[in-house]
């Protein structure tokens, strides 16, 4: 089963930014489109309505009645002025209460006799064909104040100067709404590359770095936004460096810690050499000459094999609680006596003494079974290193849960300025290369980072708190 490709990267700043103002625009553009064109055409049909208003007003005050019947008093300029236009057609209409022609032109569309009757008290609009062409039109209905007579005057014209005013509001909004949108948005980008410049001279910055060059990104130009972003990074810059420095310290200690055991290994085998290849007869009476070597020889490698397993067990504890097993939550007391049994009859061998303080009740706590169990041998092996007769290994439940370890001795402890030093690693003190103890200077380191990966804390404390040398480790539930 293969998984999918994950982006390399997710959209730029400058698109996120920049689509939801495209979509808002759009919108707003959409809405005043429909607008303009509502208003265009609410505008030009009023204007152009009250004109056919006035116009079929105008002529029906022109129908004069004689005993022939109704006459539209019109002279033939007057009739071509009406009738006239250079852009759309126009026509004119008298007709009697049956609809009948009496004036004007007979293609012009008569309105209903519904809308005629109506029309008796102001001019009606109404829309109908011209010769195949949509008109609007308006009807207006008088009767004779002497004769029981009435006659309705139709007005007619095409569309085509309603049409282009409509074209023209509707272009007068539209456009300048799309040349101030095009304007906004260029405006916006310049300001959004503007505005993103600053991260992209810190990434520029990065890019000619040397691969070890750590130094703090610059600040003085970034965005408020990216302020945490940077700060982020620089203490990732630093973290790395003070780890990469780390590293290098580490490695130069274990090599100098190496050498020492090395070399005399080397010392002794070449002097267990020569007294093995001496002829027999040189050799004098009593206890061989090698045997003495031979048990520096097994002292040295014994110290050599317990050095590189502490080495492997520091490279290990950054990895191991995610590689063996995640940590659980179990019952940390089996756990500490099983750890602490070894070195309980190694203690009774010296004359001295480990006494555990448990509850008999479990006390819970989240650690793992292996190192939980790294740690405490090495606390209580400094302890019998370096302590007195009696060391004290307790545990407790905390009142919010979890576990508190504590170990102590009855030693002579380490003095207020040592006391930050005893977690580091290879530091055992001054003059250690002096004392033939054993030690090597990284059970405290491990201690250390072992408990930091379990999610507690472990902390030391010594004269004049604390007579010996008290260490206090705190874990979770």
């Amino acid at each position: 089963m293969t998984t999918p490709d994950l982006p390399a990267h997710g959209p730029s700043v400058r698109r996120a930014l920049l689509r939801p103002l495209l979509w808002s625009w759009g919108i707003g553009l959409l809405a005043a489109v429909i607008g303009a064109y509502w208003l265009a055409r609410t505008s030009a049909n009023l204007a152009f309505d009250r004109g056919l208003q006035d116009e079929v007003s105008a002529l029906a005050a022109k129908v004069t009645w004689s005993d022939r019947g109704p006459l539209l008093d019109l002279s033939r300029q007057a009739m071509e002025l009406v009738t006239w236009d250079r852009d759309d057609r126009n026509g004119f209409l008298m007709v009697d209460v049956e609809g009948n022609p009496l004036a004007g032109d007979t293609h012009v569309p008569v309105p209903t006799t519904k809308l005629r009757q109506s029309s008796f008290s102001q001019p009606r609009l109404f829309d109908a064909e011209y010769d195949g062409d949509p008109v609007r039109g308006a009807v207006f209905s008088i009767t004779s104040p002497m004769l029981d007579r009435s006659v309705s005057v139709v007005v007619v014209e095409t569309k085509n100067k309603r049409a282009v005013l409509m074209r023209d509001l509707q272009l007068s909004i539209v456009l300048p709404a799309l040349a101030l949108g095009a304007v906004t948005f260029a405006m916006i980008g310049w300001g959004i590359r503007r505005g993103l410049q600053p991260l992209r001279d810190v990434a520029t910055d990065v890019a000619l770095r040397d691969a070890q060059d750590w130094r703090p990104l610059p600040m003085q130009h970034v965005p408020r936004e990216a302020v945490p972003l940077i700060e982020r990074i620089n203490s990732l810059l630093a973290d790395v460096e003070q780890s990469i420095h780390l590293q290098r310290r580490f490695v130069a200690d274990a090599a100098h810690q190496l050498r020492t055991p090395v070399a005399g290994i080397r010392v002794l085998a070449q002097s267990l050499a020569q007294e093995l290849s001496a002829p027999p007869g040189d050799a004098p009476a009593g206890e061989p000459a090698w045997r003495p070597l031979l048990a520096q020889l097994e002292r040295s490698t014994d110290r050599l094999s317990r050095l590189i397993g502490q080495l492997l067990s520091l490279a290990r504890s950054e990895t191991a609680l995610s590689v063996d097993g995640e940590h659980q939550t179990m019952d940390v007391v089996p756990l500490l006596r099983e750890s602490a049994e070894p070195l309980v009859l190694q203690a009774l061998r010296q004359g001295r003494s480990i006494v555990l303080e448990a509850p008999d009740e479990p006390v819970p706590a989240r650690a793992h079974p292996l190192w939980l169990g790294e740690v405490v041998n090495n606390l209580l092996d400094n302890a019998l290193r370096y302590g007195g007769p009696k060391v004290t290994l307790r545990v407790s439940p905390r009142p919010d849960g979890g576990a508190e370890v504590v170990v102590e001795d009855d030693g002579p402890g380490v003095s207020p300025a040592q006391l930050p030093h005893l977690f580091e690693p290879f530091w055992r003190g001054e003059r250690a290369d002096l004392r033939n103890d054993g030690g090597t200077g990284l059970g405290l380191t491990i201690a250390r980072e072992v408990v930091l990966r379990l999610g507690g804390q472990i902390e030391a404390q010594s004269r004049p708190d604390f007579e010996g040398l008290r260490f206090t480790i705190r874990l979770g539930s």
